[in-house]
């Protein structure tokens, strides 16, 4: 495996400090500057390492999340679950590491609903999906690949939403409102399942009734 250079190493290094710090300086050149000295790191080198933009440190930062994430679990971990308990436990622990900066988040959020910034806040969203899907052992490469992604995408983002605003202990209400999004999910895979067997039992059928009476 390539190792980074000296440059990504600082960035992978700061990408969740200056999330939390951006919850006091705000997404910008503070936030990098308060994150590097906090590390022990050259504010130069920081500034050098870091991308200029809001929109680029958010992305550095949802980068690291998603390192955070796959740190966190060993692979016999989430193995051992079923797979409705392995994505609620990664979209959970994920709210648990963007925890310490979840007003910067709020904030990330705005920025990444300005016009410009939208091809990205898609970009980000599929990778979050993704990243969780790989952590889960998905390794579906037909249309479910997708809509496997785009399912988690919208309940990981709702979730979020209700997380920002959760003031509730542990946020519990939060952790309720995951279980019934996932729960609404497994229903609709159920209802997408037993659809395919009867249209599966109607074209079987179908065929065989063919072989019998054919066609005149």
């Amino acid at each position: 495996m390539e190792q980074p250079s000296p440059l990504e190493r600082i960035r992978r290094q700061l990408a969740l400090p200056v999330g939390e710090n951006a919850v006091f300086d705000g997404w910008g050149q503070a936030a990098v500057d308060s994150a590097a000295d906090l590390a022990g790191i050259d504010r130069d080198q920081a500034r050098l390492a870091m991308p200029k933009t809001q929109a680029g440190l958010i992305d550095v930062y949802t980068q690291g999340v998603d390192r955070a994430l796959e740190a966190h679990f060993t692979p016999g971990q989430l193995a051992a679950m079923k797979i409705r308990a392995r994505i609620r436990a990664l979209v959970w622990q994920r709210l648990q590491i963007m925890g310490p900066a979840r007003e910067a988040v709020r904030s990330g959020l705005a920025i990444l609903a300005m016009p410009q910034n939208l091809p990205l806040a898609a970009r980000l969203g599929w990778r979050s999906a993704d990243c969780m899907w790989r952590l889960a052992g998905d390794t579906s490469t037909d249309f479910n690949h997708y809509t496997k992604r785009l399912t988690l995408g919208a309940v990981y983002s709702s979730t979020l939403l209700a997380w920002l605003d959760d003031g509730s202990e542990g946020w519990s209400e939060t952790a309720a409102f995951l279980d019934r999004r996932i729960d609404d999910v497994m229903q609709f895979e159920k209802a997408k399942a037993e659809w395919r067997r009867s249209r599966q039992h109607v074209s079987v059928s179908r065929f065989l009734g063919r072989l019998r009476y054919p066609p005149r």
